[in-house]
């Protein structure tokens, strides 16, 4: 198939930015990843240029909803998660992430309790997921201020890439802007409860950390991340910066 005259023109953009990318791996990570992204970028557009132009169709098949639950509250003991009255997470502790669960597309009620107690919820809420869709289900904060959050996640990467994104469930902690150690922010003003969307990167492991949005002041490290080909992954900031278990940065896949 030939490539019409915008598919050419996205394909030389990438691979400009892929050389420059390259270029700056090992000398300044902050610039790689700036390029990185701009090649991507432009990948993305050059392929959906080419199947729109291909109009390839659908194959038809029906695929499930995948879910999943992270426990980022830091006062609430373990935990008892049900869906539509069936138990799906016995004793479930604080800092962790379930697995997925498939569940057909649809409605869903979504009930959690201290575990092994059902007399009253420590939070409720009804969920919609859609057919083939991913999501990580979360809950924050403390005492009777639980707060909900529903993110949908993105499994696919591009063969040989990777993903990164950041989420915020410190309750007292300020805004985070994210940077690459001692270099420039990649990520900015990451408030409670809210959420980067992804960032193509080419895999490495690099330090990262956290510092007041806005500042140079660093709340906290992270270092070596490591980040392989053809995963895609999310930090969770957890904790406290005051009171309570200490802040952290807990990664996952997904």
């Amino acid at each position: 198939m030939s490539l019409n005259r915008n598919q050419e023109n996205h394909f030389q953009k990438a691979a400009h930015y892929d050389l420059l990318a390259n270029y700056y791996k090992y000398i300044d990570p902050a610039m790689h990843i700036a390029f990185y992204q701009k090649h991507l970028k432009y990948m993305t557009l050059a392929a959906h240029s080419m199947r729109t132009h291909m109009n390839l169709p659908q194959n038809g098949a029906v695929h499930p909803a995948k879910i999943r639950f992270v426990h980022g509250s830091n006062d609430a003991s373990n935990v008892d998660i049900y869906v539509n009255g069936s138990r799906i997470l016995k004793d479930f502790p604080f800092k962790e992430a379930s697995t997925y669960l498939s569940l057909p597309a649809g409605k869903y009620q979504v009930d959690i309790y201290p575990a092994g107690n059902m007399v009253s919820t420590v939070l409720s809420r009804k969920i919609i997921v859609g057919q083939g869709k991913n999501y990580t289900f979360l809950f924050s904060g403390t005492g009777k201020s639980l707060k909900w959050l529903a993110l949908e996640d993105e499994h696919h990467v591009p063969h040989g890439e990777t993903k990164l994104r950041f989420i915020h469930l410190a309750d007292d902690a300020p805004a985070f802007d994210i940077a690459v150690k001692d270099r420039d922010v990649i990520f900015p003003n990451i408030a409670y409860r809210k959420f980067t969307s992804y960032l193509g990167l080419s895999p490495m492991t690099v330090d990262l950390e956290a510092r007041i949005a806005g500042s140079k002041n660093v709340v906290l490290s992270i270092p070596h991340v490591r980040l392989e080909p053809n995963k895609v992954y999310s930090i969770f900031f957890i904790g406290s910066v005051a009171d309570g278990p200490e802040l952290e940065a807990i990664m996952f896949e997904g």
